[in-house]
């Protein structure tokens, strides 16, 4: 069986991206996202039993455009791998297979992921005074 000009499989090039499969490349990125933000919130904790000096040197970095930017991206990564995981729980109960109800509860989620990140920084902002 000669095969030698053939590819194996289609490439991503042969396919278009579909919002579902966006969704759920962005499911893995969130994940892998919060791991990686967890590490700041390591930092501050070791930072708070450190000392004053430690814990003002990780307050200033979070409290810089990169740290907020940082904060708000973990944020919104928090929420959609929620409310993208309750989609997936109810997926798992067999419901919401049908693509318009897929295609609704995709955008569900991106809007639920956006309005509770808004949320959560304009309460913070009024409960901290600006942090």
């Amino acid at each position: 069986m000669a095969t030698d000009n053939r590819p194996l499989s289609p490439h991503l090039q042969v396919y278009r991206p579909q919002f579902t499969s966006v969704l759920s490349i962005l499911h893995r990125i969130t994940g892998i996202g919060l791991a990686v933000g967890t590490l700041l919130l390591v930092w501050w904790l070791i930072a708070a039993a450190a000392g004053p000096t430690e814990f003002d040197a990780v307050q200033n970095f979070i409290g810089s455009i990169v740290g907020r930017i940082l904060l708000l991206a973990w944020s919104f990564a928090l929420y959609y791998h929620l409310c993208n995981g309750i989609r997936h729980l109810v997926w798992d109960a067999g419901k919401g297979f049908e693509l318009s109800t897929a295609f609704a509860s995709g955008w569900l989620v991106v809007v639920a992921a956006v309005v509770l990140t808004v949320i959560s920084w304009v309460a913070g902002y009024a409960s901290f005074g600006g942090f």
